[in-house]
């Protein structure tokens, strides 16, 4: 660990937090004094403060121990490369349309991978008055089942939870332009481009 670099992201979250030292000593419980050695790195935290530091200034505890809060570059957060991720745990789905680290229940997650639907995992899409009317051949038991499904345009996301037991079918409104991609708790991330 590096002492002077730490102090210095310590110091640099609680700006951007918009923290005085003492509204930072304040939250940790410990004097403004103590904050200054910190960022002046005359001094580390002490392991039992770790946790509601990170807490305190909003970052990731390996993030801030390894010195490592800088910010991704910015890629304009496009529709178009737009990443879904599902917690193995609790199932919570996640999405970013930028690099992101994504974590849930203590896991770092991976960006699903889209790919082309088999056969059992088809989509069928019908277009009912000003809607679409997507049906799946894909079973929906609580050992496998689709967790959600998304109709992606270039400025928004629609996104659906789907449960086990319930009905493989959704409507969606119909957008030009718009891709529908749905994930299965088995075998990842599906993908098709709707045409019209």
């Amino acid at each position: 660990m590096d002492i002077e670099k730490i102090g210095s992201i310590i110091r640099e979250l609680r700006i951007e937090k918009g923290m005085t030292q003492k509204e930072l000593a304040e939250i940790m419980n410990v004097s403004d004094k103590t904050i200054s050695k910190w960022e002046c790195a005359a001094g580390y935290p002490d392991v039992s403060l770790l946790q509601a530091l990170s807490s305190a200034l909003g970052v990731d505890l390996n993030k801030l121990l390894q010195g490592d809060v800088t910010r991704k570059n910015s890629d304009g957060g496009s529709m178009k490369r737009i990443k879904f991720y599902i917690c193995p745990v609790c199932g919570n789905i996640m999405t970013a349309t930028g690099n992101a680290d994504v974590s849930c229940c203590g896991r770092n997650l991976e960006a699903l991978k889209a790919q082309a639907p088999d056969e059992a995992h088809e989509a069928i899409i019908d277009f009912v008055e000003d809607e679409l009317f997507v049906t799946f051949s894909h079973e929906m038991t609580k050992e496998h089942y689709l967790s959600f499904v998304a109709l992606i345009n270039y400025d928004r996301v629609i996104l659906i939870k789907m449960y086990p037991e319930q009905e493989a079918a959704v409507r969606l409104p119909k957008i030009r332009g718009t891709r529908i991609a749905y994930g299965c708790i088995n075998h990842g991330l599906f993908e098709v481009k709707t045409k019209w």
